[in-house]
């Protein structure tokens, strides 16, 4: 006989053989047992987690004249000839490929008919999803009126693509991922029953490989097993799977913990040139930080892992941080979603570990994973000070209302009030700026004023759309804003300021001024005070288009205005007083 997969020789023929699912088993038995069986049964969860294998011992323990404790028999028969594929009375149908309404209704059909053998028709239905909205409709009318002698069997993978008139009228079990200490004992138990030897730890890279399906699990056996020489080894099941070495993860890890971006970077990339698949390697790097936590936290648990609790392992769950394993527990996390949806895997994996071996990323992610207890108090204090202010506001409203004529000395006096919160103008950097300032360098700005904005992110961009630059030197950039609010926050952002610089000195060689931002309403009470303090000296700048043509230098001197005049021609008017 030719040579069978593994995961076919060794099908479940039992409901006690089923691996994982012992709540379905002990239902279905006790139904059985107790005739209480339903007309349609509906199979939903992973692949390999045994739903079609549970539909079939359905099959055989509900028609085997010799069930005992809702078990078949598995010698009679009616049970082989199910087992064998041979039993007219048990249909099994692919809906992938039947999947429209003429084959649903040559079953309904079929179904009004008295089975021939067996003692129920049993239909088995799988990958049902994949069933057209006609097929589905058909099917809804036999589970409206079955038959007492049919029982439908549905198994999908999907169930939120089968419409809800449907499930409501099965009976729905929802198969689980099965645990890796589960397919482990039944890949031992398979292996020693064909005398197969093999390590532990092979079989511990195999289960964790197949996600939670003895299928998936029993394929990596059986291409372990055609790898391996005589024993599966640990070596064989890591090339096999495409995992990675413990002392891979060990060196690469270390050297992220130990900030060595280089070295790091190494390591991948010595990881990757033996074709290690991106996906698989992020999933391991992603179990081993989470191992390093759990040593740290109950080393017990992974005391049946002798083999991968290494010296480096020991040592780095015991000198590091779990806020440090926290971030990169995070960042792993995220680049396993972005890898999913991407061509260029690898790059993902290069920026990931550029951030895991970066001490400055690692205290950003760690301060956004642990949120601060001082944060609440201050929150706190801040919401008790905005009631105050509302309190306040609010009288001062009733009292206004009480009394419409208000002394202008008392608006004097509580103007001062009303604008303690505004941004404080810097007048001396102001002064350095017009001190320096050049035409030349202010008329390169606003050429690329435009194009700098565009250089920008979105909200950035939004914030500079009301500004406008003033006067420009070697080393300082004056900008004023139209709003105050806005020029406050701008100010206060050290990422807009390098944003600017770094696309400035793009556009202008060897450009890279400081930046000071004021509100353009202070602007002409500044260049005035300037002015007046420095009239012995000209100043180069260009007035704004919104403002007046007005005289930007002193008119004491003849010398002065000749000098404006060659400097801004139209643009200077003078007034005689």
């Amino acid at each position: 006989m030719a040579y069978q997969a593994l995961y076919r020789v060794w099908r479940s023929q039992r409901f006690d053989d089923l691996v994982g699912q012992e709540a379905i088993t002990k239902t279905l038995k006790n139904a059985i047992q107790q005739q209480k069986t339903s007309h349609a049964y509906l199979f939903t969860g992973p692949r390999g987690t045994g739903k079609t294998s549970a539909a079939k011992i359905f099959a055989k323990a509900i028609n085997c004249p010799n069930s005992v404790d809702g078990e078949p028999c598995n010698e009679c028969e009616m049970c082989r000839s199910i087992t064998e594929g041979r039993q007219e009375d048990v249909i099994e149908i692919d809906a992938a490929s039947n999947n429209g309404v003429e084959e649903i209704r040559f079953i309904r059909d079929r179904a009004n008919y008295a089975p021939t053998a067996a003692k129920y028709k049993v239909y088995i239905i799988d990958e049902v999803h994949m069933l057209s909205t006609g097929a589905f409709n058909a099917l809804l009318k036999t589970l409206e009126e079955p038959k007492e002698h049919v029982i439908f069997v549905l198994a999908t993978t999907e169930p939120h693509k089968i419409p809800a008139t449907i499930i409501s009228r099965t009976q729905r079990f929802d198969f689980k991922r099965i645990g890796v200490s589960a397919i482990i004992g039944r890949m031992a138990y398979i292996l020693e029953q064909s005398n197969q030897p093999y390590e532990e730890q092979a079989l511990s890279v195999i289960a964790r490989a197949a996600e939670g399906g003895m299928r998936d699990a029993l394929s990596i056996l059986d291409q372990a097993i055609s790898f391996s020489n005589e024993t599966i080894t640990l070596a064989d099941a890591l090339a096999v799977t495409g995992s990675l070495t413990t002392e891979m993860m060990d060196r690469f890890i270390g050297a992220c913990l130990q900030q060595d971006v280089s070295s790091a970077l190494e390591v991948l990339e010595n990881i990757l040139a033996e074709g290690k698949e991106a996906r698989r390697l992020t999933e391991d790097l992603l179990l081993y930080c989470r191992d390093l936590l759990m040593y740290q936290q109950a080393p017990k648990l992974l005391e049946s892992r002798a083999a991968y609790l290494t010296d480096p392992f020991k040592q780095l769950a015991e000198t590091t941080a779990s806020e440090r394993l926290y971030s990169m527990i995070k960042i792993l996390s995220d680049t396993q979603n972005e890898i999913r949806f991407t061509n260029h895997a690898n790059v993902y994996l290069e920026v990931a570990t550029v951030k895991l071996a970066t001490p400055q990323t690692a205290a950003a992610n760690a301060a956004n994973v642990q949120v601060s207890p001082a944060t609440n108090p201050v929150d706190q204090a801040e919401l008790t000070a905005l009631k105050t202010q509302l309190q306040q506001v609010q009288k001062e409203l009733q009292q206004l209302k009480a009394n419409p004529t208000v002394e202008k000395e008392e608006r004097k006096a509580a103007a001062p009030k009303k604008s303690a919160n505004s941004y404080r103008v810097p007048t001396e950097r102001v002064y350095q700026v017009l001190s320096e300032a050049t035409k030349d360098h202010l008329l390169n700005v606003k050429n690329v004023w435009e194009d700098l904005l565009m250089a920008l992110p979105v909200t950035q961009r939004a914030m500079l759309k009301a500004s406008e630059p003033m006067a420009a030197g070697p080393s300082l950039l004056l900008v004023a804003f139209d709003y105050e609010i806005v020029c406050q926050r701008a100010d206060s952002n050290d990422e807009l300021r390098l944003n600017l610089q770094n696309s400035l000195s793009m556009m202008i060689k060897n450009y890279t001024p400081e930046f000071v931002f004021i509100t353009r309403e202070s602007w002409p009470r500044l260049r005035q005070a300037f002015l007046s303090q420095h009239h012995d000296r000209p100043i180069e700048m260009e007035a704004s288009d919104s403002e007046e043509k007005i005289s930007l230098l002193p008119k004491e001197t003849n010398e002065v205005v000749e000098q404006a005049k060659s400097l801004f021609g139209d643009l200077v008017t003078i007034k005689e007083d």
